[in-house]
């Protein structure tokens, strides 16, 4: 089911059982699988996949070539970047131990999680099966292999934190109050718990 209101290019190649949001756009050479949910204002940029039963959230972003395979679940105003991966078999093999092609009814596929706000850079591998929490950002060219805390910038292969980020997607500076970091950006700040961040809600001062 489409949206009347999304724009579709007639070079996509999308399923008529997926279904596209209000606002939404999917660019030319894209392919939307059967069954894969694109919420409203989204962008699905040229020559991205979106695998069968995918969920992406409103507002999200998938950049040029980046490959979103099942059974992968994106938040809210989730960015991916250029020819990035999400990927969707643990032990990958074109064949059996007894050499017979692999059918679907042969491996079991497991997917990427994405929490709301988080962004995955260009040409990065998310190795499933892995959630990355919200407002995380993931570095261009980094490889995923864990777990992603929220608020956490990741880099490397494998992939470490080496900041935290907030709502804007600049790294924090400590305030000088233990545990205790700030946005350059807008000011917000953020304190860190049990290996995780979260921004303090200002008016009940948690």
């Amino acid at each position: 089911m489409h949206s009347p209101a999304s724009r579709i290019v007639d070079s996509a190649d999308v399923s008529p059982d997926a279904q596209i949001g209000d606002g939404s756009s999917v660019w030319h050479l894209a392919q939307v699988r059967e069954g894969a949910v694109v919420g409203a204002g989204c962008v699905i940029g040229r020559g991205a996949y979106i695998g069968t039963g995918v969920q992406l959230g409103d507002h999200c972003k998938v950049q040029n070539y980046a490959l979103v395979y099942e059974p992968a679940r994106l938040g809210r105003g989730v960015f991916i970047g250029p020819a990035a991966v999400l990927t969707n078999d643990t032990f990958p093999r074109a064949v059996n131990a007894d050499g017979t092609l692999k059918s679907a009814d042969d491996w079991q596929p497991v997917g990427v999680t994405i929490g709301d706000g988080a962004s995955i850079g260009a040409r990065a591998v998310c190795v499933a099966p892995v959630t990355i929490g919200e407002w995380a950002t993931v570095a261009a060219g980094a490889v995923v292999t864990k777990d992603v805390p929220a608020h956490a910038l990741v880099a490397g292969v494998p992939a470490r934190r080496i900041a935290w980020v907030g709502h804007a997607g600049r790294p924090l500076d400590a305030t000088g109050t233990p545990g205790e970091w700030r946005c350059p950006a807008d000011g917000a700040t953020y304190r860190e718990r049990n290996g995780s961040l979260a921004r303090v809600d200002e008016e009940t001062g948690r």
